[in-house]
């Protein structure tokens, strides 16, 4: 054994008098490149024997190595910089972590308390004055049947909690008994007396055939106008019309993309951050109530960004099609009606959209407007007496077949559908602008539903090409068409008679003003 030490002490030596000596040899170095006493020796024993230009190589030498010395300086300042960063960055980094989670569960809290302000100020509408609400904001209201409490959505272990209430409340669900008699006119009329006598807000027929026609035309509806005017009411109104209140989204400026509208999920917290907007989706597949969702005042941001997938998917001629992806893959624990990570939208469910046209917000492009029905609110009703009217229950099978009927039992007449054809043809060689085949489409839809809920085909039309065809007049420069606007009036007057395109006349009449 003494043998083996000695060969372990003689060899490993070897390895560890290696590393002394260049540690020694980097200390002496260091001292003697630092021992300024011998470049001053050195300086003072030489410098009386230089000539003239030798002295100036002497001062450059002595330059030389005096950038060295400040470079070397330089580096191992910012050396010691850098490493003092990174080791804060490490000693900080759980406490950014922790806190970056704790404001995206501070942020899901203030949003969803916005939603419920939102929700409960709207659902007021039409309290006679002095009334008082049937609850305030802040105070606490016993649990109702179904409804999910913060409790309930912490104990649950799936990414989606909230959605997975939806699947345990919907677990016994049973359909209700629906009143399938009512046709279109009647739809109009119950509406409108409901509105008057349960929220003491005012419409009129025109609008509100109009209203249910666009509702015919497709999953996306604007209301557009004037601050004030009651767009949010209307479209309100209607959730509790049909028994089924909306869910009001209120779009913010910085809306960019779906999350914004639906959710996204949060990595930190491993769960999905489930909006409003996203509950009333997944409620919607469970049954055949007619389903509201409000985007309130759209065009604050750009509807392009955020609602461009659902533009998109709509458009899906089936809607086996309609599908959207809420996340990349799928977990075991995941809610029943999301498969592999995606969700079928619904075929019962509309958006409402609200816009204002001010400074504030961003105009709303073709391909928003294209795919919606505009429906223009500039103008208030005085109040009128009118039945008690309760709220109907209806389901979205029975609305879509009355749909159905009035497109095929109201079809425009040729001799309507040969005007506007002539028009089209005035329009593209007067001003240089078509409408395609989608809003052709739309066109009809929308002049049979009217029909049918009481009003006159030629109404229809007026409205129609006013608020989907005319609007495109606003791309061109008004000094340049000035000229022509008379003359079409003059047009619309001799082919379709005098003074029946109301609407249009207006809108062409509202240009020449602005020029």
């Amino acid at each position: 054994m003494q043998t083996f030490l000695r060969f372990f002490y003689e060899f490993i030596s070897i390895f560890f008098d290696g590393i002394f000596s260049i540690l020694r040899a980097i200390y002496e170095g260091t001292l003697s490149m630092f021992d300024f006493s011998k470049y001053m020796k050195i300086i003072n024993t030489y410098k009386s024997e230089l000539n003239g230009f030798e002295y100036v190589l002497f001062l450059v030498s002595i330059g030389v190595v005096v950038i060295a010395f400040i470079l070397i300086g330089v580096l191992l300042f910012f050396l010691i910089r850098r490493i003092i960063r990174i080791k804060k960055n490490k000693v900080n980094q759980e406490d950014l972590i922790d806190e970056i989670s704790n404001l995206n569960t501070q942020v899901k809290s203030l949003m969803e308390e916005k939603n419920k302000i939102m929700a409960m100020k709207v659902s007021q509408l039409g309290l006679k004055p002095g009334e008082e609400p049937e609850e305030q904001v802040g105070e606490e209201k016993p649990k109702e049947e179904g409804e999910e409490s913060e409790d309930d959505i912490e104990n649950i272990t799936s990414r989606f909690p909230k959605l997975t209430l939806i699947d345990r409340e919907y677990m016994n669900y049973k359909v209700k008994k629906y009143d399938t008699t009512m046709n279109l006119e009647e739809l109009v009329e119950n509406f409108k007396c409901f509105a008057a006598s349960k929220l003491k807000l005012y419409y009129d027929d025109y609008l509100l055939r109009a209203f249910i026609s666009g509702l015919g035309c497709g999953k996306l509806m604007i209301l557009q106008g004037i601050s004030g005017t009651g767009k949010t009411s209307l479209a309100y109104a209607w959730g509790k019309f049909v028994n089924m209140d909306s869910c009001v989204a209120s779009v913010e400026p910085a809306w960019r993309n779906k999350t914004e509208l639906i959710g996204y999920f949060n990595e930190f917290t491993k769960k999905f951050n489930e909006s409003e907007v996203l509950k009333e989706l997944y409620k919607a597949g469970y049954d055949d109530e007619v389903h509201t969702i409000i985007l309130d005042e759209m065009n604050i941001a750009r509807v392009e960004y955020y609602f461009a997938e659902m533009l998109s998917i709509y458009e899906m001629p089936s809607s086996s099609e309609w599908i959207i992806e809420l996340v990349p893959n799928s977990w075991p624990d995941d809610p029943k009606r999301i498969k592999n990570g995606k969700l079928k939208l619904p075929k019962n469910l509309w958006y409402i959209g609200t816009i204002n046209n001010d400074d504030s917000t961003f105009m709303v492009t073709d391909k928003v407007y294209d795919r919606a029905m505009p429906i223009d609110i500039n103008t208030k009703v005085n109040p009128f007496k009118c039945r008690d009217q309760d709220a109907i229950s209806i389901n979205c099978s029975y609305l879509e077949a009355l749909f159905e009927d009035a497109i095929k039992d109201n079809e425009m007449s040729p001799k309507s559908l040969e005007r506007v054809l002539e028009m089209d043809d005035y329009i593209i060689k007067h001003f240089r602008i078509s409408f395609g085949n989608r809003i052709m489409k739309q066109l009809h839809m929308f002049v049979s539903i009217y029909v049918a809920c009481g009003g006159k085909e030629v109404q229809a039309i007026d409205y129609f090409i006013a608020r989907k065809i005319f609007r495109k007049f606003d791309q061109l420069n008004t000094l340049l068409i000035k000229d022509e606007l008379d003359p079409f009036i003059n047009y619309l007057n001799k082919n379709f008679g005098k003074e029946v395109m109301k609407e249009c006349i207006y809108y062409l009449e509202t240009m020449k003003k602005l020029v």
